[in-house]
């Protein structure tokens, strides 16, 4: 657990899962993105989903997994909207880069839409490569890809 002006990042529990349901829109607005939120990911691989808690509540969060091949890849990451530019998502993607190593990772990978130019700009601020990939989630449907080397040293 990584505790730091008062947020504790830890692992999500399966309450921490129906939470971030329930507060959905703080994380991610009029965007409706439950679908992508799958209490498998919080299930199967538990170390490498965390929330950051404070007093009031998650303030954020990552899910994501490390594959057979030594990639640490980020399903989901979300700040809520009073923890936006706080630096919150940075410390959320150490502590997730520190987890996916502990099982192996070498890499980081994660994926966005190509109109989610915040999302690409945090990213490439972390230091990963970024590529349009047409065609990568179904005929017509281009998506941002992301790739770094680990260690994730950032400040």
């Amino acid at each position: 657990m990584i505790v730091t002006m008062g947020i504790h990042i830890a692992t999500a529990g399966v309450a921490d899962f129906h939470q971030v349901l329930t507060d959905h829109p703080r994380y991610w607005g009029e965007r409706d993105l439950r679908s992508l939120h799958l209490l498998a990911l919080v299930q199967e691989f538990g170390s490498t989903c965390l929330v950051a808690r404070a007093e009031d509540g998650i303030r954020g969060y990552i899910f994501g997994f490390v594959t057979p091949e030594g990639t640490g890849y980020v399903h989901l990451i979300a700040t809520r909207d009073d923890a936006r530019g706080t630096g919150l998502g940075r410390r959320l993607y150490t502590a997730f880069a520190e987890a996916a190593e502990r099982h192996g990772a070498r890499q980081l990978k994660a994926i966005t839409s190509i109109e989610n130019t915040g999302s690409i700009a945090f990213h490439r601020s972390l230091g990963f490569n970024t590529k349009i990939v047409d065609d990568y989630n179904g005929p017509g449907q281009a998506m941002a890809v992301f790739h770094r080397d680990l260690p994730l040293n950032v400040s």
